[in-house]
């Protein structure tokens, strides 16, 4: 395992600090290069070759909304030490990015760059990302461009392997990778100050299998508590931040159901105010720009709770499930026929997009309570 996600890792950095473009690369090739060495490439099962997807599009993002500057960016995937020429991938030093392993059911796997700025998820199902890649992705640079102040959560590249492959297919390493901010960065830097708590939130009166057949007796402990996150308290700002946050997830959320995407969730990041001072430094969207520009991204960056106890910083995620693609209209025709006689209603990934809007929006005003 520990080769496999050095390999992948490998794969990733070099695709990012190499800028290989995979629409660019193509182009330059004829095609009597480029179906010889597809053919080659296809009986490959590790070692996958990963390149950038639109990366003019997600350069001009970079610099132009989000402000981050080019060598830093490529410095948070950098090693600590240059790699000496000549040498074998396997002796080179260990890629700067961290592995976190699997952290949700969809069996993507996650790591982090060593300075914590940035986070690198697979897309392993691959509905997940044709939708993105084919439908979302113009619709989500345009969005961000328009709403700079956009809680989507910034995803900052694209990789995929470019062409079909053995490995790719049998599903030994992942083809898609994207690339994009993390809200934690600065808060795990060490165990005694790293005080934090986070939250998955998703409107939790939907029909869940696990939790709601048979009383929850046929799904163990373990998966009934990663189904819906709670959060115990509720959220304490100004009226001037609650009315920023409902105002952005709004649009947001208008945004995803135009574009028929569902089970999205707001992540939600608590900490101790003790922290607040630091916020600026630890946040990466955040050094490149004004203090004025830092402001209008509170939510990204922080708000101060109204008892100057917390800070809170929140986005939204896991925007790659769509209603009309085939894998969830079977599972909407599954759970319909299902409810002709159990009567439990539509599950998060098979109602209607506005009507999961409607919930969501009701689920973050209850958590939101003003100030006095």
């Amino acid at each position: 395992m520990r080769s496999r996600t050095r390999r992948i890792s490998t794969r990733i950095t070099h695709a990012i600090l190499e800028g290989n473009d995979a629409e660019t690369g193509q182009k330059r090739q004829s095609a009597c290069v480029q179906l010889p060495r597809s053919m080659v490439n296809f009986f490959s099962l590790w070692r996958l070759e990963l390149m950038l997807l639109r990366s003019n599009e997600f350069l001009a993002l970079r610099r132009g909304v989000w402000h981050l500057d080019d060598d830093a960016y490529e410095q948070s995937f950098r090693t600590q030490h240059d790699n000496p020429p000549h040498t074998s991938e396997d002796e080179r030093p260990a890629p700067s990015l961290v592995p976190l392993g699997n952290l949700g059911y969809s069996g993507s796997t996650f790591f982090k760059t060593s300075d914590g700025k940035f986070l690198i998820k697979s897309l392993d199902r691959h509905f997940e990302h044709q939708f993105f890649m084919h439908e979302l992705l113009t619709p989500y640079i345009i969005h961000m461009w328009e709403n700079p102040d956009s809680l989507l959560v910034r995803v900052t590249d694209l990789l995929c392997v470019p062409y079909p492959t053995l490995g790719g297919l049998l599903g030994i390493e992942p083809t898609h990778h994207v690339v994009m901010e993390n809200l934690l960065y600065g808060l795990d830097v060490d165990s005694d100050t790293a005080r934090y708590e986070t939250y998955d939130l998703k409107p939790n009166d939907y029909f869940f299998p696990e939790r709601d057949i048979a009383n929850g007796r046929l799904a163990p402990q373990s998966v009934k508590d990663r189904l819906v996150d709670r959060f115990p308290d509720r959220i304490r700002v100004s009226q001037q931040a609650t009315e920023e946050l409902l105002a952005l997830l709004s649009t947001d959320t208008e945004f995803l159901a135009d574009s028929n995407v569902l089970d999205y969730s707001f992540f939600l990041v608590r900490y101790a105010r003790s922290r607040e001072s630091h916020f600026d430094v630890f946040n990466p969207f955040s050094t490149q720009t004004s203090s004025a520009e830092r402001q209008t991204n509170s939510w990204r960056t922080g708000v101060v709770s109204s008892d100057g106890q917390w800070v809170y910083r929140a986005i939204l995620l896991d925007f790659f499930w769509a209603r009309h693609k085939l894998r969830a209209k079977a599972m909407a025709g599954l759970v319909a026929t299902f409810n002709t006689w159990a009567g439990y209603g539509p599950m998060t990934i098979t109602t209607e997009p506005s009507e999961y809007r409607a919930r969501f929006m009701r689920m973050v005003k209850k958590l939101v309570a003003q100030a006095g």
